[in-house]
């Protein structure tokens, strides 16, 4: 997608331009290239590896795992990274059934893709690479500041009635307009993720929005064209649209709260707050260019993430992240 190969390079160019060395670890996990060509487990000093990673899925983890493959490959220029983004459903139908070393995901896997996968012998384990947020975004001169989750489901459950913004229930400073709505399409983990967090179910939404399939920036054009137009987008989106869009705070019953790093980290921006993931195969990572692309991610996901809009991990999510693939590995 051209939107997001252009955001992807712009944070290449932040990361370079910071100076940012990123060395892979592991003393036992390092591989070298075979005479022929083709990778052999190496003694943990920094030896060239070659091969082809394999990775699929969420739109948003895509251009984090495109800007990550691209700082590797400044050490490891021959292992190839190729990164699909055919939504967290579509990435776990390939992984799930050995097609993909790697499935980036913005929701944790389903219980039918659980099978899946059990029933054609992945092993897996879900690997957090940064922090996210959803952000509910109107145009910046609706006046409207603050959404109750109530008031959010209110507009956008399967059962909604509201077409006109004056319909929303105790909402004192209400424009009058009839309401347009974007969204993404059912592929996106975004949109498992907000259906299930807002309307208490996975899917469950009202048919008469705008479907922007994987396109986000779709969303937030939309909204900042349209007085009364409202989406709901990642938070690197958000970053990225300036003053394009405006993000409502979140009331979850605590009060109003902003998708900011450190209410995102600090676990009070609810319910909108999300993990993001690359699922890693155990069959996978006994490839030695898969495991060293893997650690790299996680050894650099603070650095990344910062640079790509995200909300970085925290140095416990970072070694909870290692310890999974150790296990993973056997090791």
């Amino acid at each position: 997608m051209m939107v997001a190969r252009k955001r992807r390079l712009a944070w290449l160019g932040v990361l370079l331009a910071f100076g940012l060395v990123a060395a892979a670890c592991g003393d036992d996990d390092d591989a070298a290239a075979d005479e022929d060509g083709s990778s052999t487990e190496g003694d943990g000093s920094d030896e060239e590896l070659s091969g082809r990673i394999e990775v699929d899925g969420s739109s948003t983890v895509g251009p984090l795992t495109e800007a990550a493959a691209e700082l590797y490959q400044e050490e490891q220029s021959g292992v190839q990274i190729t990164v699909g983004v055919s939504g967290t459903g579509g990435g776990f139908e390939r992984f799930c059934i050995g097609e993909t070393d790697m499935s980036d995901a913005s929701r944790p896997i389903t219980d039918d893709e659980i099978a899946m996968c059990e029933e054609n012998g992945i092993e897996y384990d879900d690997i957090q690479v940064a922090n996210d947020a959803l952000s509910v975004v109107v145009n910046p001169d609706n006046p409207v500041e603050c959404l109750t989750v109530e008031q959010v489901s209110q507009i956008w459950d399967q059962d909604s009635t509201v077409g006109n913004w004056s319909d929303i229930d105790g909402l004192d400073e209400a424009p009058d307009g009839a309401i347009t709505l974007y969204g993404p399409g059912t592929d996106s983990g975004t949109f498992d993720f907000f259906t299930e967090a807002i309307n208490g179910e996975e899917g469950r939404i009202r048919s008469d929005y705008i479907d922007i399939g994987e396109d986000d920036q779709a969303a937030v054009e939309g909204v900042s064209g349209d007085a009364n137009a409202m989406g709901y987008i990642p938070y690197s989106f958000v970053t990225q649209a300036g003053d394009a869009v405006k993000p409502l705070q979140i009331d979850g019953g605590g009060g109003c709260v902003d998708a900011t790093l450190e209410n995102v980290q600090a676990g009070s921006y609810v319910p909108l707050g999300r993990p993001l993931f690359v699922y890693a195969s155990g069959t996978a990572l006994e490839k030695p260019e898969v495991l060293d692309f893997m650690r790299f991610y996680v050894d650099n996901a603070e650095p990344v993430a910062e640079a790509a809009t995200f909300v970085p991990l925290t140095e416990e999510q970072i070694e909870e992240q290692h310890a999974k693939i150790d296990e993973l590995v056997g090791g």
